[in-house]
């Protein structure tokens, strides 16, 4: 029988999938009596018209623009619309995509993108997630899907071996950072404080990410009781002023509960002392919580396991694989050392749930996290991995390091800049170096430097603001960034320092 790919005048042969009761049915009902229901050659041609357009996006990305916002609030409001009560083609809809909605934005993908924390989005995941979503398998429980949920559990143990944990140990992929930052929080409430814990109070440092102090919030603790303690000229937690305010706090009846370091901070890349943390929170029985969202994943290389040494002693890691592992944004873990805290802070049974996996090596993932319904995120970190191993990976990450520490070096000979933030790991900042002008003076034209970079389009750089300074970054961490485009970033940023001459 001949039906139509939805929304379109393309044939396609609807017969291959017919038993005799889809044949009785078609024959009742007609072939466009359920058109959510789509034959094989449908599929295929589905797949095979976006597939023109993504390989075509993917092979053009180093000439795309960096940036192409402007004009982007008219553009939300050409595309405002109620619900469709009818369909348009399905061509129709990808040219419009491709062509106008994706194009109109930042190019995270791209291998000039050294802003913020890049990613990448590897292919191989994108696959797995077409896999994992037509297959539509839930893995929350154990036992709806056993081979899916094993195949997840042993990511997530990867992952626990890479932190150094014990056996016990495990934990949960997440959506991202923010949230493994807010399980970490809760869970640490749950294991050092009674029910009554409003006298609970946590520390971290002033360079650590925002999800921080939002996951106390949320987890239900006043602003008051969160401790940004400043950091030093490496932009690194103040062990003393740490210590510091702990004993503060005790004298004034408080109850210290939770230590939250980072490995790789947002501003500047820094990796606190992960081992003098660890002292202090084994002495004043905190729960030592690193944030290595954005630099966890070096733990592969060698020169990253040196720079996070300690990070083996805390009781809970927050690990990005959209970050560190190139994966698409939406793949965050948490890792703990005791598996079981996991599941006494978030595990709450149900009448209609099936019972709890008490077999060790059986893991419910809905028992371990606030997401009961969610969707297989595993399969995009297993399918990379068992196709290249873990080697591709380490050494993709091994030339970030490099091409950081080879960039640093070429920006701290410009006698017009300042490198404030030598790379630890793949991420730098810098200032502009002008005798004579005052702090505001200085800082604006730093903007005008970054802008006049940003506007060459060749690689996007973003500032921000650090011990009262504006600062220049540069992230290395895409694996489509090699060094060719780190010349491309000396060459704009020797032109742009000429032009706001």
């Amino acid at each position: 029988m001949r039906g139509t790919l939805p929304g379109s005048a393309e044939p396609c042969n609807l017969g291959e999938d017919a038993g005799p009761m889809a044949v009785r049915r078609r024959q009742t009902e007609g072939p466009e009596a359920h058109p959510l229901e789509l034959g094989p050659a449908a599929m295929r041609q589905m797949v095979k018209l976006a597939m023109d357009r993504i390989v075509d996006h993917v092979r053009t990305l180093p000439e795309q623009p960096m940036h192409a916002t402007a004009g982007g609030r008219k553009l939300a409001a050409l595309l405002r619309e109620p619900l469709p009560d009818r369909g348009q083609p399905y061509e129709r809809l990808l040219r419009q995509l491709f062509g106008r909605i994706i194009p109109a934005s930042l190019n995270t993908a791209s291998p000039g993108y050294l802003a913020y924390i890049p990613g990448g989005g590897i292919f191989h995941a994108a696959v797995a997630d077409l896999i994992a979503d037509a297959v539509n398998r839930y893995v929350g429980v154990w036992l709806a899907a056993p081979g899916l949920a094993q195949i997840e559990s042993n990511v997530v143990d990867w992952f626990r071996a890479l932190a150094g944990f014990p056996d016990e140990g495990g934990g949960v992929l997440t959506t991202g950072g923010s949230m493994a930052n807010l399980m970490a929080v809760i869970t640490a409430r749950r294991e050092r404080l009674p029910e009554n814990f409003l006298s609970g109070v946590l520390y971290t440092s002033d360079q650590a990410h925002h999800s921080v102090a939002k996951a106390a919030m949320l987890a239900g603790f006043p602003s008051r009781n969160v401790r940004a303690l400043p950091s030093d000229e490496s932009f690194r937690i103040r062990v003393d002023a740490l210590e510091d305010a702990v004993a503060s706090d005790r004298r004034a009846g408080l109850t210290p509960f939770m230590l939250v370091g980072s490995a790789g901070t947002t501003n500047t890349g820094a990796v606190d002392d992960l081992r003098a943390l660890a002292e202090v929170a084994q002495r004043e029985g905190l729960w030592f919580h690193v944030d290595a969202a954005y630099g966890g994943f070096f733990l592969l290389t060698e020169r990253g396991r040196a720079r996070m040494d300690g990070i083996e002693r805390a009781d809970s890691v927050t690990l990005d694989p959209h970050k560190g592992l190139f994966l698409p944004y939406g793949t965050g873990s948490l890792i703990v050392r005791d598996r079981e805290a996991l599941r006494r802070a978030h595990r709450v049974e149900a009448a209609y749930l099936p019972p709890s996996q008490t077999d060790p090596e059986l893991v419910d993932f809905a028992d371990l996290s606030p997401e009961l319904s969610r969707d297989l995120r595993g399969l995009r970190i297993w399918l990379p991995f068992k196709m290249h191993g873990a080697g591709v990976f380490r050494d993709a990450l091994d030339e970030k390091l490099s091409l950081a520490a080879e960039l640093a070096m070429e920006l701290g000979e410009m006698p017009e800049l300042e490198l404030v933030a030598p790379p630890q790991l793949s991420l730098l900042a810098f200032r502009l170096r002008r005798p004579g002008l005052s702090d505001e003076e200085r800082d604006a034209l730093g903007r005008r430097l970054m802008s006049a970079v940003n506007q060459r389009q060749r690689v996007l750089l973003t500032g921000t603001v650090t011990h009262g300074t504006f600062l220049i970054r540069v992230c290395v961490l895409s694996f489509r960034t090699h060094r060719d485009r780190m010349q491309m970033c000396l060459e704009d940023i020797r032109h742009a320092l000429k032009e706001i001459q």
